[in-house]
């Protein structure tokens, strides 16, 4: 039987060849009728090579897609047949003389190289749009087509190696993936278990250069491996985490799903809640595995962004994060003022303590912070960060005077801001008012007020607010901004000379109503504002000249009066201007000459 399949094959093979010489390349009609007899019997399965040799990103495209379609349909109704790896070495290796062992070795190897070609063709940047969907749901079709109907993890997991290793770009295979599969609790369970491994075979891989891309921020250095971390951020954007709470009932992808053997379900609800709890662990271990690896800047950037949003709803164990959110906010700059939203989540809502939190969120007040990308969500939580009637008057206090010495150099829109968060300060805590109007009596004014005239007890270079002084300072910067150079910020200062300590009068202003401010937004508001009294330019008496001396130092400017000839002046501009008089019969032409003391 052995010499007899092994004569056909080789009769197969030769008139493969013929068929082949004739034109040179294969045509669509014979790719279609090679996979015509490869499905009709076992005689002619040397046309599965033949078949796979043309799975090829550059290969045209009809004929790829026949040999696809053929092999697939040929692979499908064998895979329950098709032996394990280990099984399929030992008989390849001569270990049996079983005709049907050796076929299934043969039939093993042809179909590990039609899912790498498979892999290939929805990887690949050269693949055609068409060809790469086609191949990544025949991919998937055998990946819920497992032993037992179960989820077969193993080509699973070559497909994202595959994806996480590609040096191009992977944004269309990971399109396709997200919109399709995505959904699947299966599909994410693996892809969070695959993603877990390889993060953690990268972390044993990756050496400290990832680590001085991120201090550097030189995003020219990056490496293979910094490619490798990017894709695997990118597949767990691409295949987020399921609604836990909104599921009552999870889909699956493989026929059996996540069951487990021996696992019986009493109810849908029971079973809801344990593939709930199976995802969230999974998707907390492959978070977990990426954020130890070495981070490009941009990355890490992208991840304390949404990592409040995105991330720690879904953890089974948000408190984990703690080590990674407190590291990355005593970095400083704006990766402390990204890292400040998910550290603000688990303080408020996680029970995680965070020594010196208070400290470190005064230092990041500089004005840098209100030209920042995200200075709107930072300047929400740190109005949220300090709403608590539980804080010292001192700390209060050192806010305050820090955020009014800021409102001198901010710009017009970070001026609005500030003056909405003192306005909330003062509000919450009346233990402040004394920085707006400091009250001295007459016997002991020498000991209250500063020893030198003019002097501001607060010193805005401590980064202690224990030691700023604030509390012996006052909110004069605000006072300043009386006679700011834009009107918006002018009149919005009016806000503060209400009596703040009645509640009952006042409301709390909303950061999010100024926190997105620019000068394109203070410019338009004011642009839109209709004004009711214009001022007008007038002179109470006929003006002889168009500039003051005054304004002009080293200018002087003389007023000729001539009846008809325009005289000209060496050396000076002149300029004529058509003036009348009482008489409307009378006019004359008076000559400004502008000129130039001589030296």
């Amino acid at each position: 039987m052995a010499k007899s399949s092994s004569a056909t094959a080789t009769a197969t093979a030769s008139g493969t060849k013929k068929r082949k010489s004739k034109s040179g390349a294969l045509t669509h009609e014979e790719v279609k009728a090679l996979g015509l007899e490869l499905l009709s019997s076992r005689a002619h399965l040397n046309h599965a090579p033949t078949l796979l040799a043309l799975l090829s990103p550059t290969a045209p495209l009809s004929i790829a897609l026949e040999a696809l379609i053929s092999l697939q349909s040929f692979f499908e109704p064998l895979l329950p047949s098709i032996p394990s790896a280990s099984a399929a070495a030992a008989a390849a290796g001569g270990a049996s003389d079983d005709p049907e062992l050796v076929f299934g070795a043969w039939l093993r190897q042809r179909f590990e190289e039609f899912v790498a070609a498979l892999v290939e063709l929805s990887v690949s940047p050269d693949s055609d749009e068409a060809i790469r969907e086609v191949a990544l749901d025949a991919f998937m079709d055998f990946v819920k087509l497992g032993k037992d109907g179960s989820f077969h993890s193993a080509i699973y997991h070559k497909f994202l190696h595959a994806v996480v290793h590609a040096t191009n770009s992977i944004d269309d295979v990971l399109e396709l993936l997200g919109s399709k599969y995505s959904k699947y609790a299966d599909v994410c369970f693996f892809t969070y278990t695959s993603l877990d491994k390889i993060a953690n075979s990268l972390v044993s891989q990756t050496t400290g250069s990832g680590k001085d891309v991120l201090q550097n921020g030189d995003d020219g250095a990056e490496d293979r491996s910094a490619i490798c971390v990017r894709n695997v951020y990118n597949i767990l954007v691409h295949v987020p985490a399921l609604d836990f709470k909104k599921e009552s009932k999870f889909d699956m992808w493989s026929t059996v799903g996540l069951s487990s053997k021996g696992e019986k379900d009493t109810s849908e609800g029971s079973s809801a809640t344990r593939i709930s709890k199976k995802l969230k662990l999974k998707f907390t271990k492959a978070w977990l595995a990426f954020l130890k690896l070495p981070l490009p800047l941009d990355v890490y950037k992208e991840v304390l962004a949404t990592l409040h949003q995105n991330v720690i709803p879904s953890m089974s164990n948000p408190a984990i994060l703690c080590d990674f959110l407190t590291t990355s906010y005593d970095i400083g700059g704006v990766i402390s003022v990204m890292a400040l939203s998910g550290l603000f989540i688990l303080m408020t809502q996680h029970q995680l303590e965070y020594p010196k939190f208070y400290d470190k969120l005064y230092a990041l007040l500089t004005p840098a912070v209100f030209m920042a990308k995200h200075r709107s969500v930072f300047l929400q939580l740190l109005d949220a960060c300090l709403k608590s009637s539980y804080l010292q008057a001192y700390l209060v206090a050192s806010f305050a005077k820090r955020l009014s010495r800021l409102a001198l150099s901010v710009p017009p829109a970070g001026a609005l801001i500030i003056i909405a968060l003192i306005h909330n300060l003062l509000r919450r805590h009346p233990s402040i008012n004394f920085l707006v109007h400091w009250e001295v009596a007459q016997d002991d004014g020498e000991a209250s007020l500063p020893k030198k005239i003019g002097a501001d007890p607060f010193n805005n270079e401590e980064t202690d607010p224990a030691k700023s002084g604030a509390m012996r300072s006052s909110l004069w910067e605000i006072d300043t901004l009386r006679h700011h150079y834009t009107p918006a910020v002018s009149r919005f200062v009016a806000s503060l000379e209400t009596d703040l300590t009645v509640r009952a009068k006042t409301m709390e202003m909303k950061i999010t109503d100024f926190s997105s401010g620019s000068y394109a937004t203070v410019f338009r508001d004011e642009a839109r504002r209709r004004i009711k009294q214009v001022p007008l330019a007038f002179y109470r008496s006929t003006p002889t000249s168009l500039f003051q001396e005054s304004d002009f130092p080293g200018w002087t400017f003389g007023c000729q009066s001539n009846s008809g000839a325009q005289a000209s002046v060496e050396g000076n501009a002149v300029h004529t201007l058509e003036t009348g008089d009482a008489s409307p019969a009378k006019r004359s032409r008076v000559q400004i000459s502008v000129g130039r003391d001589r030296v």
